[in-house]
């Protein structure tokens, strides 16, 4: 346990950054999964409405450094590859 007040301070600080930081991780893990269950459906449709929302929470998620900016792309990317498969 930190002794130093500036050391507590900063665990305040990490821990108010490491929820919000899975809040946002939660958010986008279910933006992934309406459109996983749009293309397992098969439904084009929402499939590409979905797509939207999803690379919208992803890139919001990476422009704050929460995801990386080349995980950020994959996700996007499979994601899109995915959607493009549908008939």
């Amino acid at each position: 346990m930190a002794n130093i007040k500036s050391a507590k301070k900063r665990i305040l600080v990490i821990n108010k950054k490491t929820l919000r930081n899975k809040v946002v991780k939660s958010r986008v893990k279910t933006y992934i999964k309406k459109v996983e269950a749009a293309i397992k459906a098969e439904d084009k449709e929402a499939a590409t409405v979905a797509l939207q929302d999803a690379i919208a929470e992803i890139s919001k998620a990476a422009s704050k450094g929460i995801y990386h900016k080349n995980t950020a792309s994959r996700k996007i990317s499979r994601l899109t590859k995915a959607v493009n498969k549908i008939a």
